[in-house]
């Protein structure tokens, strides 16, 4: 897909909220866990600032997006002490969590807040899908999907592996640890060979909460 400077500008925009609402979320559940290293770290915020790691939320997703690829990236971890949370066995899967269900609420929001949109601008609608506010609203959804499926991929360092980490007998979390170094390269090949089809049902689950009955088709 071909973008204009403006469009993978406002691209970048949406990336760079939807990672500091994930990484944010983190923090605030580490709070209520019992740990406040995120919050002392400036981490509770939506200022992207707080979030930026150099490679993964600047140069990685700009590279992406002016050639060509799907918008993605990721954001420095918020770090947590799990002696300090309040069960050092689920804390840690707890926090993990709330970072993909960040993006999980955001995609209600979307869906919520376009649904009474073109409940007001019907039969009008084709004013909407021309508009600026179309495109974002798309590329939020994308990007949140995008970022949801990743996040969950259970190898580390990514949420899911925090997540499957409780349930794993010990030979499962020694095998967890081991690949560790491995992760991020592993994380990729499962993106790319395996969360297709998977969010291709996704975006249609969301296309028909968000298009049906509202007199045209996403």
């Amino acid at each position: 897909m071909d973008l204009s400077f403006a469009e993978i500008l406002a691209a970048y925009v949406c990336l760079l909220f939807c990672l500091s609402v994930h990484e944010a979320a983190h923090a605030w559940a580490a709070e209520r866990a019992g740990d406040p290293t995120g919050r002392l770290l400036g981490r509770i915020t939506l200022n992207p600032f707080a979030h930026i790691d150099p490679f993964g939320t600047v140069v990685f997703p700009l590279i992406m997006m002016i050639t060509g690829l799907p918008v993605f990236g990721w954001a420095k971890p918020v770090p947590f002490n799990p002696g300090n949370l309040k069960s050092e066995r689920w804390g840690p899967a707890l926090v993990a969590l709330a970072g993909p269900l960040s993006h999980l609420v955001q995609l209600t929001l979307l869906i919520v807040g376009a649904r009474v949109v073109f409940a007001v601008f019907t039969p009008g609608i084709s004013t909407v899908v021309e508009s600026p506010w179309f495109f974002l609203l798309i590329m939020l959804v994308n990007i949140n999907l995008v970022l949801m499926l990743f996040n969950l991929i259970p190898v580390p360092p990514l949420d899911g592996h925090h997540v499957l980490y409780p349930f794993l007998p010990p030979g499962g979390q020694r095998l967890m640890e081991m690949i560790g170094p491995y992760g991020i390269l592993i994380a990729l090949l499962a993106a790319r060979y395996g969360l297709g089809a998977p969010l291709a049902f996704l975006r249609r689950v969301v296309s028909f909460l968000l298009f049906s009955g509202s007199g045209f088709s996403g």
